[in-house]
């Protein structure tokens, strides 16, 4: 698909580059690109009048000290709030259109966004530029069916069974996926299972996948990481991962 255009390894910046800016605000996103990031990661929830709105958690308390969900707010109130650095929320819309020329990868946090989600996509044109995914399973497959053509990632049991298939050795090419699936994006362990491992790599590659890994932020991982041989790092900072990838892909030419 279009959305994994050009060669790995990814860096992938996770809500932007939060250094100087509120994470998952436009400046976020723009430090990122200037740091050399490839994808945008973001998340969506839906706001009071129906608005696509980039944001991590439902509630505000972390991100803008107070009381209060996403969802019991307007584009326009979320849009005044102050997150820090004098930035507020941002539909999903105006990230896109914000920056025509860059890919996102977004995480649907509810179903009840995913009407808006697709809205803005289609006014945006941007099918060939995101990629649409969700922890659960039902609200991922109910994006992607208004959304033909569009990538994706697995959700839990896919990357399940793709361990186990990796670990014991059984054909890669019987692991079912749905077909606008073109990633893993994993943590390196899960519950002191390692996820991340050669066989597990491997695997992706001969299934056709990438595997990208969060969330990783320190040097030393990002190097070994790398030297693995998987396709993306899903980071806080991507300014450290562009500078270690130049470094490996410099070592390795």
């Amino acid at each position: 698909m279009a959305f994994l255009e050009g060669s790995p390894p990814r860096v992938i910046a996770h809500r932007g580059l939060a250094q100087g800016h509120a994470e998952n605000t436009l400046g976020a996103f723009r430090a990122a690109i200037s740091a050399g990031a490839d994808i945008l990661e973001t998340d969506v929830h839906l706001s009071k009048d129906g608005q696509v709105i980039i944001a991590h958690d439902p509630d505000l308390e972390r991100v803008a000290a107070r009381s209060g969900l996403v969802s019991d707010f307007t584009a326009a109130q979320l849009r005044a709030m102050d997150l820090g650095h004098g930035e507020g929320f941002s539909t999903l819309g105006e990230a896109l259109h914000s920056f025509p020329g860059h890919r996102f990868n977004i995480d649907v946090k509810t179903p009840a966004a995913i009407t808006a989600l697709v809205r803005a996509i289609d006014d945006a044109e941007a099918h060939d530029r995101v990629l649409v995914t969700s922890f659960d399973e039902n609200t991922r497959s109910r994006a992607l069916a208004l959304l033909p053509g569009v990538a994706s990632s697995a959700t839990s049991r896919h990357v399940i069974e793709g361990r186990l298939r990796s670990w014991v050795g059984l054909p890669v090419q019987r692991w079912k996926l749905p077909q606008e699936v073109v990633a893993l994006q994993i943590p390196p362990t899960y519950s002191g299972l390692p996820l991340v491992t050669p066989s597990m790599i491997s695997a992706c590659h001969r299934r056709g996948l990438e595997l990208h890994v969060w969330t990783i932020n320190d040097p030393h991982d990002m190097t070994r990481l790398f030297d693995m041989g998987v396709d993306g790092i899903v980071t806080d900072r991507a300014d450290l991962a562009v500078e270690i990838r130049a470094m490996r892909l410099g070592k390795k030419a």
